[in-house]
This record gives C-alpha cells, structure tokens and sequence, in this order.
C-alpha cells in the first residue's frame, strides 16, 4: 500500500491509552540450557542503536541475565545470521549438527518492530522448518515485509502477544493468530492510542516525527516496552524462582 510505500522511501533516507497487559504462561528452563532471546530492529536501523528501546531492552537483560541467558539484537535484513546464531548457540557439543536433544531443549524468544516484528515471524518458520521449538514471540507494531505475512503464527511457537497501533498512517497488525491452537496460545492483541498524545521520542530522526509519529510513538512508549519486558524475564526464570526469593 502507498503509506507502507512512503515508510520504506523514507527510511532510505538514512541508508495512550493501553487494555490491560497480557498474563504470561511460563515454561520451565530447568533443563540447564540458555535462554536464546533475539531481538530485531525496524525499518533500516542499526542493531545497536542505542536510542531504540529494543536495544536497551537486550542491554538490560544482559546485565541481569550473564549466563542464563544469550541475547542479540539485528538489523531485520540480517535474519540469516540471526539464524545461524540461534544455531550455534544450540549446538552445545559442538559437533556442527543439532542432536533431537539439543532440539528439544531449545528455549528461544523472538521480539521485534516494524519490519523487525515481521522478522519475528519469518524466523520463527524457518526454526519450525528445523525442528525447533520457540517459548514466546512479541510483535511490536510488526509491518508486513514483501508480503511474506505476519499475521499467522507458526505451530512451533509455545505463545505470542501483538501489541500495535492504528493511529498513523503506517498501522501494525492488529490481528495475529495462530496456526495451530492447540500448539500456540495467543496471549492477545492489545491496541495502544496515540491520537493527540504528546510526541516524546527524543533523538529520532526526523522522517519518523513526519512520517510516523504514532508508528514511533509504539517504539519508544515505556508502558509498552515494560509489559515485553515482564513477559521475557518471566519466561528466562520460572515463576517458582521468583516466588521463593
């Protein structure tokens, strides 16, 4: 469509009200391997660019989770090479190939913006094609990508949430689904408003001010990015381990 047209144009350039928050099912990470949690950037922005909220979540859970956890961040054109990292962060033996063990016990996150929470989507078929298992997958205001589809979840996929918006002229998905639903428990679809809200995303590149204010707006909005938060961290430890603190 011609706004998504303008969106993409425009990032060349360069190279609320919320419903209430989803409740989380945990999976157990008792098995001992590390939490693989992947997050991809939107439109043509840098992997660490340090103004977006994506980049700052994974500093965060960095420093809190040293070994429970490997985290990444990439650009949402740079899917392979975030594949092959989930792979070889599985491949704990080293032997080049994954073991049905190795498999089972993945335990992988995928989030993402824009483009980046298409990504999420795309990535999460791909390990479906391998064999492996996804925890939980969060998409931001996720915008389709060359028409490969964003709406519908893959089987492999334990859970997933959507949060978007529809207040600008570039909307995200408002309605992801899954593909199984015995396999895939959609946590929800929650919608944040922008409409006449005051713009507090400092430091973003002007086209986003003109062009996509309220596409930003979800980018940089701490109520959003607090709920993905809370659910990643709930899903790198078991609820018992926060209880028995």
């Amino acid at each position: 469509m011609w706004f998504k047209a303008l969106f993409a144009a425009s990032m060349c350039l360069l190279a609320v009200q919320s419903t209430p928050g989803p409740s989380v099912l945990v999976k157990d990470n008792s098995g001992g391997s590390p939490v693989i949690v992947i997050g991809f950037l939107g439109g043509f922005v840098r992997h660490d660019d340090p103004i977006r909220s994506e980049v700052q979540l994974a500093a965060r859970l960095r420093k809190d989770f040293t070994t429970e956890a490997v985290v990444e961040t990439f650009e949402n054109h740079n899917g392979a090479k975030a594949h092959q990292k989930i792979l070889a962060v599985l491949d704990a033996d080293h032997d080049g190939t994954l073991s049905p063990t190795e498999r089972k016990n993945a335990r992988i996150i995928l989030y993402g913006h824009s483009w980046g929470g298409a990504e999420v989507i795309i990535e999460a078929r791909h390990l479906e094609k391998a064999g492996i298992p996804v925890v939980l997958t969060i998409q931001v205001d996720s915008v389709d990508k060359n028409g490969q589809g964003d709406e519908v979840v893959p089987p492999n996929v334990a859970q997933a949430v959507n949060f978007y918006q529809s207040d600008g002229l570039l909307r995200g998905e408002s309605d992801i689904r899954a593909a199984d639903l015995d396999r895939t428990r959609i946590l929800g679809n929650f919608k944040f408003h922008y409409e006449g809200s005051a713009y507090r995303c400092a430091n973003y590149p002007w086209y986003n001010h003109l062009f996509m204010r309220a596409h930003t707006q979800i980018e940089c909005d701490p109520k959003v990015w607090n709920q993905v938060e809370s659910l990643i961290r709930a899903n790198i430890v078991p609820r018992d381990t926060h209880d028995g603190k």
